[in-house]
């Protein structure tokens, strides 16, 4: 605000001091009293100042020499402090306020800064301001005493924020990993205050380093091997002794460790703290904090150390007990599944289990292999209730007694009753849900029941997955308590080249997220995944499991049924049509014309695809089940196409008469006017029509009339 902008009542603040000695003799800062304070009298009428000989040595003016000019006081300080003193006094001004008070730094001869201390009064005359009154006061020493406090503020505050901190991190530490990454992770040093750290658990006799971060990678040396703690070496020493070691210097450090002096050069280091890590009146190990600037190591330093030491230590042996029960837990449960899974002729299973790894989730997901007579197998994926040791322990008793029930050659639906009521006698208030497969591979059949699980996912041999209605029932044991232990068996047909995929909740769960967003995971991955079961598992594992979080525990089992891709000369594909895939038919038409596209046989194409819609139809609409389509191509005596269609049903086809507007029964007659040859031949429960197409036979070659039963129903055509 300038002289200008004030209003005529409002008097601007002096810019002249003048000086109205007081006819005293100079003074000297010798003669200055205790406290060093003046005062001084400001007449804004006549512009002069009045300052005392003690004032005049405080301001850092020789009170000989002084001019009385406003600016020679003015122009000793810095910009800042002049800004500051002009708005303590134009703010008291323009306020109203009788006094104001500022403290400035006053430049000395000798380079340094004094702290002054101003206090003025002032005074007006209607109004109008005329006078202002006061003293200067040498602050330094109150100056130092507050920027003294506020330095032992800040500490403390830094020492509270570090020991709140290092808590709050430890505080979710539960295995050792889970410290030592709270330790050396991202910030985990700041929270610390230290520039570098390195951390030993002593293991039986053993002290080994664990963790190592910031400049303590270049002191490894210094710190020793793994092995039996040797006291000439700092942090082994902690731990035999039990009693910190706190270094000033690299220099310091040699001359207590003269084993450490070949390393020496290459320590950054300023000063380190060894501290022992000590729970439960037990020695677990010791922590070595670095620091690249000088440290004192104060009484308020070494009690930061020695707290951030006994955090650590508690932290550590509680991760250390925590990982033994947990590795027991696993050691347990992983004791009580299959150490081997059986080969099998037809195919490969592949079987994995992951036990989670984050809190105590030890539990009951299992797997199984179960031979069976007539060369079958059963396959069993499950899960008990809970995470603890006590779902493993059921989960073992349980797939005893499935195994065996299995084994027994009960029929699958039979199989989870009886497991289901073995279950409720255990009255353990556990329930479990499991899928159980019984597979023959010589024809493909899975006869599947479902207790309160996910059923199966089925890859096809062009990479589709399928997800196949299985019915299910209640989990094993709640449905003997409710007296409901049916479980309706689900036939399904697997074919050459096709993947079975069996799985536990922990794969396709998501914290946070709808289980379905977890299932089109799976089959997303099922269908881009390796061809080989082993493959496949491990490629399910890695992409699923650990982009879960790892959070529960996995059993997965992955069944394969070997190819027939017959050979080059004799090229041949299977498919699955599920009769409820509403476009399971339209997706084999294509396979079809594909195939024979890539086989160099395109000119048949229209009519296999005919072929292939005919045939498929009938099954679909006539037939309880889906149909198993092949494909082949046979290079003599002239190479043709043949095509073949599975089904259940014992029913043969039979030829009809259909009318003009008839809708159906014309089956047949387009079999015989488009097919070369065509027939029906018995496949297990049910029957294969086949048809082939390709030029006709070698010329002199006879058609063949179906041979016929003592039933009339044709054999072969």
């Amino acid at each position: 605000m300038t002289d200008h902008d004030r209003p005529p009542s409002t008097p601007a603040a002096p810019r002249r001091l003048i000086d109205q000695p007081h006819g005293r003799g100079p003074a000297t800062a010798d003669t200055l009293p205790m406290s060093r304070a003046g005062s001084f009298e400001w007449d804004l009428d006549t512009g002069t100042l009045d300052i005392d000989e003690v004032g005049l040595v405080v301001l850092g003016l020789d009170p000989l020499s002084f001019d009385s000019r406003p600016e020679s006081v003015v122009k000793r300080l810095a910009p800042s402090e002049r800004t500051r003193i002009d708005e303590a006094i134009d703010d008291a001004v323009v306020e109203g306020r009788s006094s104001f008070s500022v403290r400035l730094r006053i430049p000395l001869g000798d380079g340094e800064d004094q702290w002054t201390h101003v206090q003025g009064r002032i005074l007006r005359d209607d109004d109008r301001v005329h006078r202002v009154v006061g003293v200067v006061r040498d602050a330094t020493v109150e100056a130092s005493h507050s920027a003294f406090l506020l330095d032992l503020e800040n500490r403390l505050q830094r020492q509270t924020s570090i020991v709140e901190r290092t808590t709050s991190a430890l505080s979710h530490a539960v295995t050792v990993d889970d410290v030592t990454a709270a330790l050396t992770g991202p910030g985990g040093l700041a929270r610390l205050g230290a520039d570098g750290l390195a951390l030993g658990m002593v293991e039986n006799t053993e002290l080994n380093i664990i963790a190592l971060s910031g400049c303590a990678l270049e002191a490894i040396a210094e710190l020793g091997t793994d092995g039996e703690p040797d006291r000439s070496l700092p942090l082994a020493d902690a731990v035999v002794s039990g009693r910190p070691r706190f270094l000033t210097s690299v220099s310091a450090l040699v001359r207590r460790y003269p084993a450490v002096a070949p390393y020496a050069e290459r320590l950054r280091f300023r000063a380190a703290a060894y501290l022992p890590l000590v729970a439960q009146a037990r020695s677990v190990g010791s922590l070595a904090l670095y620091y690249l600037e000088p440290t004192p190591f104060d009484a308020e330093e070494r009690n930061l150390c020695l707290g951030l030491a006994a955090i650590v230590a508690q932290s550590l042996q509680r991760a250390k007990l925590f990982d033994e029960e947990r590795e027991f837990a696993t050691d347990l449960q992983a004791a009580m599944l299959p150490r081997r899974i059986q080969e099998i002729e037809g195919g490969e299973i592949a079987v994995r289990y992951h036990a989670a790894w984050s809190g105590r989730q030890v539990g009951g997901d299992w797997y199984d292999v179960i031979a069976l007579p007539r060369s079958r197998f059963g396959i069993v994926v499950g899960d008990v209730q809970g995470h603890d040791t006590h779902a493993a322990a059921i989960m073992g008793q349980l797939r005893i007694a499935l195994r065996a029930y299995a084994a027994e050659g009960h029929a699958p639906s039979t199989v989870l009753a009886r497991a289901s009521r073995f279950l409720a006698e255990l009255d353990t208030e556990r329930f479990a849900t499991c899928t159980y497969a019984q597979v023959d591979l010589a024809s493909g059949t899975v006869r599947v029941v479902r207790a309160g699980h996910f059923g199966p996912l089925v890859r096809h041999a062009d990479n589709r997955v399928g997800s196949p209605q299985v019915r299910g029932g209640l989990p094993l044991g709640i449905s003997s308590l409710f007296g409901d232990d049916e479980y309706p068996e689900t036939r399904l047909d697997l074919v050459p080249g096709e993947t079975l995929v069996l799985y536990t909740d922990g794969l396709v769960e998501e914290p946070g997220a709808d289980v379905d967003v977890g299932v089109r995971a799976l089959i997303h991955e099922v269908s881009t995944g390796p061809q080989g079961a082993e493959a496949l598992a491990d490629h399910l594992s890695g992409r699923l499991w650990e982009r879960w979080g790892s959070a529960d525990d996995v059993a997965l089992l992955v069944l394969r049924r070997s190819p027939d891709p017959g050979s080059p000369q004799a090229p041949r594909l299977h498919e699955y049509i599920h009769q409820a895939d509403p476009e399971g038919l339209s997706d084999a038409r294509t396979m079809v014309r594909q195939a024979l596209n890539d086989w160099g046989m395109a000119e048949w194409a229209d009519d296999a695809e005919l072929m292939t819609g005919e045939l498929l139809v009938n099954v679909l609409l006539h037939t309880e089940g889906g149909a198993v389509l092949t494909l082949e191509v046979l290079p003599e005596p002239v190479r043709r196409i043949r095509l073949s269609v599975q089904d259940r049903s014992s029913v043969w086809p039979r030829r009809r008469s259909p009318g003009e507007t008839a809708t159906s029964g014309r089956g047949l007659l387009l079999l015989d006017a488009v097919a070369a040859r065509w027939g029906v031949e018995p496949r297990g429960e049910g029957k294969a029509v086949w048809c082939e197409i390709g030029p006709s036979k070698p010329p002199g070659s006879l058609r063949k009339r179906p041979r016929r039963g003592r039933d009339g129903r044709p054999r072969t055509w």
